[in-house]
């Protein structure tokens, strides 16, 4: 069942991704610095695009698809920067 996150804290965002087995996708450095000090890991696919439209991130995550699945499957990264 998908929880509506808009106004959760990033650590009530980093939990529900950790139980669902989720990524994270944001333009947020703090889920950088939560996950150098969690020891349940969460991927998280850091957008360092600054300020866009949502078709812009779109397309830069459909640009990038092929690296984004690799990332997902790969076993020791935890982290992603587009």
């Amino acid at each position: 069942m998908l929880k509506n996150l808009d106004e959760s804290s990033d650590m009530e965002i980093w939990r529900y991704a950790y139980k669902n087995n989720y990524a994270i996708v944001t333009k947020d450095s703090d889920f950088n610095d939560i996950a150098i000090y969690q020891t349940n890991n969460v991927k998280i696919i850091w957008l360092k695009i600054g300020n866009c439209k949502i078709n812009e991130i779109e397309q830069v995550l459909r640009d990038n698809e092929k690296i984004i699945k690799t990332f997902l499957i790969e076993k020791t990264s935890t982290i992603l920067e587009i």
